[in-house]
C-alpha cells in the first residue's frame, strides 16, 4: 500500500490519460459511423461550419480577458506560477469544450442516419457516444491538469489559479453560447411555429441553421466549460482543505491524495459506466443503467481508499453521502421536468387555456422544485460535516472538508454525468437534419424520443451542477475564511450586511442582464425571420430558399456583444467589495450570493425545463397536438423557459463559485489595504 501511495503522482494522471484515449476511441467510433445522404451531409457541414466560428470568435474576445487577468496576477500579486496555473485552467477548458463539440457536431448526422437504417437503439449508442467524448474530455483534462500541476509545484495553493482559468471560460462559454442558442431558438419558435405555422426544425425557417449551432456551441461546448469548472472547483477545494486536515499528522499529505484518488476512480467508473449504456425502447433506462453503474463503483471505491488512505471509512461515508445527493436530486429533477410525471402534465392541461396559465404553471413548478433540492443539499451538508468531523475526533476543520468531499463525490461521475447531458443536443441536432433533410417521419419519432430524454438528462444535469456549486462554493468560502482570518460572519457589522445584501442581489442582476441579452438578440432574430418570409418569394411554399448564413451572423455578433458585460460582473464585484469595504463585508457578499444563486439557478433550469418537455408532450398528441391552441401556448411558454434552462440558470452557478475564487486568489490584495478593512475603513462618523 505504501508504495501504491508514494506513486499516486503519478496513478492519477495516468487515469486522466486513459480518460482522454478512451475518448479518442469513441471520438473514432462515432467517425466511422455513415454521415447518411448528400442533403443530410450538407445539412451537417452547415451546422459544423458555424459553431466552429462562433467559438474561434468567442475564443478572440476571451483571449484579452485571459491576458488581463493574467498580467494582474503576476503583476499584482507577484506570483507567476499561479498566473501561469490561471492559464493552464483557462487552455484546458477551452480544450475540453472545442473537442467535445468538435465530435459532437459529428454525431448528430450519424445519429440521424443511425434512426433511419438501423433504429432506437443504434441511434442512441452514437448519440450517446458522442456526449462521452465530451464527458471524459471534462474529467481527463481536469483530473491531468490538477495532478501534473500539483506533481510539478507540490503547492496546492496555487491550484486555485487553475480553477479562476476554468471558472472564467465556463462563465463566458455558458453566457455567450447561451445568448446565442436561446436567440436563435426563440426567433426560430416565435415566428416558425407560431405565426408561420411550419413545423420545428423546418428547412423554409431561416433561423433554424442558426437554432441547431446553437445546441453545439451552448449545450455542449458551454455545458462542457460549466462542469469543467465545477469539476476541477470541487476537487481543488478538496485538495487544499485535505491538507489543512492531515499535515502534520501520521497521515501526512493522505488528506490532499484522497480526492484526487476519488476523482480518479470516477474516472474510471464513467468509462465502465459507458458500456452499459445499451437500450432499444427505453433510453432514459439505459442511461440511468450507465450513471448508477458508475455511481456503484464509485462508492466500493471511497469507503476501500478512504480506509486505506485515512486510516476510517468516515471520510469514504462524505463521499457517498455527496454521491447519493447528487443522484436523489437528479432524480427529483427528472420529476419536475419529465412529461412522465403529473408537473410536466399540469402545464401543458393548463396550456389549454392560453399562454398565461401555462406560464403560471410553469414558474410555480420551478418556485416548488427548490424546495426537495434544498432539502437534499441540506441533508448532504449535515452527514457530510457529521462524519468529518467524526473523522478527525471533534474538528471543524475535518466537517468543511467533509463538505468539500461530498462536493467531489456528487461530481466524480462527470465523465458520464456529462455524456449523458451532452447525448441531448447531439439528438436534438439529429432531429433537425432529420426534418431538413426530409427522412421518412418513423425517423423523426426515432429522434424527437431521444430529445425528449435529452430534455430531461439535461435538467438533471442542471441539478447536479446546482448542487455540487453549493457544496464548492461552502468549502471555497471556508479556504477564503482561512485567507484573510476571517472568524465569522457578523450581522450586527454593517459592512457585513451592505455585502450580504449586495450578493444576494447579484444573481438577480446578473439573471436580468442575460435574460436581456437573449431577449435583444431573440428581437433582431424574429424581425429577420419575418422580413424573410415578407420579401423571399416562395419561402413558405419550398420554392425559394431562406438566407440561413443571416441568421447565424445575428446570433454570433448578439452573442459575442452580450457576454461581456455579466462576465465583468462576476470579476468586478468581489473586487470592488473587498477593496472598498473589506475582507468581512466581502465574506457577507459571498454568502448572499451563495443562497439566492443556488434557489435561482435551481428555479430557473427547472421551470425551463418542465415548459420544453410541457410543448413535447403536446407535440406527441395530446391536449390537442401540433398545431392546436394549446401547442401555440405551450410554444410561448418554451420560449419563456429556453433562456431560464439554458443561460441565466446554469449561468448562475458559475458565477457564485467564480465570485468565490476571484475572492481567494486576490485576498492579498484585500489583506494590504488598511489591514483588510478596505479602502472605507478609515470613515469617520
Amino acid at each position: 500500500m505504501t508504495w501504491f501511495i508514494d506513486n499516486l503522482k503519478f496513478i492519477v494522471p495516468a487515469v486522466s490519460v486513459v480518460g482522454l484515449l478512451f475518448a479518442l476511441l469513441l471520438a473514432l467510433k462515432v467517425k466511422r459511423q455513415a454521415p447518411g445522404n448528400d442533403r443530410m451531409k450538407e445539412i451537417a457541414a452547415a451546422i459544423h461550419e458555424g459553431a466552429t466560428a462562433f467559438l474561434f470568435a468567442e475564443y478572440k474576445i476571451i483571449v484579452i480577458f485571459i491576458a488581463v487577468i493574467f498580467l494582474a496576477i503576476g503583476f499584482g500579486l507577484k506570483n507567476w506560477i499561479e498566473a501561469v496555473c490561471f492559464l493552464v485552467g483557462a487552455i484546458f477548458s477551452i480544450a475540453a469544450g472545442f473537442f467535445g463539440m468538435q465530435v459532437a457536431t459529428l454525431a448528430n448526422v450519424r445519429t440521424a442516419n443511425a434512426a433511419k437504417e438501423k433504429g432506437m437503439s443504434k441511434a442512441l449508442s452514437v448519440a450517446f457516444s458522442g456526449g462521452a467524448v465530451m464527458g471524459l474530455c471534462v474529467a481527463g483534462f481536469g483530473l491531468l491538469g490538477i495532478s501534473v500541476i500539483y506533481a510539478i509545484t507540490k503547492d496546492a495553493s496555487v491550484l486555485f489559479g487553475f480553477s479562476l482559468g476554468a471558472s472564467s471560460i465556463a462563465l463566458f462559454a455558458r453566457v455567450g453560447g447561451g445568448i446565442y442558442t436561446k436567440a436563435a431558438d426563440v426567433g426560430a419558435d416565435l415566428v416558425g411555429k407560431v405565426e408561420a405555422g411550419i413545423p420545428e426544425d423546418d428547412p423554409r425557417n431561416p433561423a433554424v441553421v442558426a437554432d441547431n449551432v446553437g445546441d453545439n456551441v451552448g449545450d455542449v461546448a458551454g455545458m462542457g466549460a460549466d462542469l469543467f469548472e465545477s469539476y476541477s472547483g470541487a476537487v481543488i477545494s478538496a485538495m487544499t482543505l485535505g491538507l489543512l486536515v492531515t499535515q502534520g499528522t501520521t497521515r501526512g499529505i493522505n488528506g490532499l491524495l484522497f480526492p484526487l484518488l476519488i476523482a480518479a476512480v470516477g474516472l474510471l467508473a464513467s468509462i465502465i459506466g459507458t458500456f452499459f449504456v445499451r437500450g432499444e425502447s427505453n433510453p432514459s433506462g439505459a442511461l440511468k443503467i450507465g450513471t448508477y453503474v458508475a455511481s456503484g463503483a464509485v462508492l466500493v471505491g471511497s469507503l476501500v481508499f478512504s480506509q486505506m488512505l485515512l486510516g476510517n471509512i468516515y471520510y469514504g461515508v462524505t463521499i457517498v453521502a455527496g454521491l447519493i445527493v447528487g443522484v436523489l436530486i437528479g432524480y427529483f429533477t427528472e420529476v419536475y421536468t419529465s412529461d412522465a410525471y403529473r408537473s410536466v402534465k399540469k402545464i401543458a392541461k393548463q396550456s389549454e387555456t392560453g399562454a398565461a396559465t401555462n406560464i403560471i404553471s410553469g414558474i410555480a413548478t420551478g418556485f416548488q422544485s427548490t424546495a426537495i433540492t434544498i432539502l437534499l443539499i441540506c441533508v448532504g451538508i449535515f452527514v457530510a460535516f457529521y462524519f468529518g468531523v467524526k473523522a478527525t475526533g471533534g474538528s471543524v476543520s475535518g466537517g468543511i472538508y467533509g463538505i468539500a468531499l461530498a462536493a467531489v463525490g456528487m461530481l466524480s461521475t462527470t465523465g458520464i454525468t456529462v455524456a449523458v447531458d451532452a447525448y441531448g443536443p447531439i439528438a436534438d441536432n439529429a432531429g433537425g437534419i432529420a426534418e431538413m433533410s426530409g427522412l421518412n417521419e418513423n425517423v423523426r419519432k426515432i429522434t424527437d424520443k431521444l430529445d425528449s430524454v435529452g430534455n430531461t438528462t439535461a435538467a438533471m444535469g442542471k441539478g447536479f451542477a446546482s448542487g455540487s456549486a453549493a457544496l464548492t462554493a461552502l468549502a471555497l468560502f471556508f479556504s477564503f475564511k482561512e485567507a484573510v482570518s476571517l472568524e465569522k460572519i457578523d450581522l450586527l457589522n454593517s459592512n457585513v450586511v451592505i455585502g450580504l445584501l449586495l450578493g444576494g442581489m447579484l444573481p438577480f442582476i446578473f439573471s436580468a442582464f442575460t435574460m436581456e441579452s437573449v431577449s435583444k438578440a431573440a428581437y433582431q432574430m424574429i424581425e429577420e425571420v419575418r422580413r424573410q418570409f415578407r420579401e423571399i418569394p416562395g419561402i413558405l411554399k419550398g420554392t425559394g430558399k431562406p438566407d440561413y448564413k443571416t441568421c447565424v451572423a445575428i446570433s454570433t455578433k448578439a452573442s459575442l456583444r452580450e457576454m461581456i458585460v455579466p462576465g465583468l460582473l462576476a470579476v468586478a464585484a468581489p473586487l470592488l467589495v473587498g477593496c472598498l469595504l473589506g475582507t468581512a463585508a466581502l465574506g457577507g457578499l459571498l454568502a448572499g450570493s451563495l443562497v439566492t444563486g443556488v434557489l435561482l439557478a435551481v428555479f430557473m433550469s427547472n421551470a425551463g425545463g418542465a415548459w420544453d418537455n410541457a410543448k413535447k408532450y403536446i407535440e406527441g398528441g395530446h391536449h390537442g397536438g401540433k398545431g392546436s391552441e394549446s401547442h401555440k401556448a405551450a410554444v410561448v411558454g418554451d420560449t419563456v423557459g429556453d433562456p431560464f434552462k439554458d443561460t441565466s440558470g446554469p449561468s448562475i452557478n458559475i458565477l457564485i463559485k467564480l465570485m468565490t475564487v476571484v475572492a481567494l486568489v486576490f485576498a492579498p490584495i484585500f489583506l494590504k489595504i488598511n489591514a483588510g478593512a478596505g479602502w472605507l475603513g478609515n470613515l469617520k462618523f
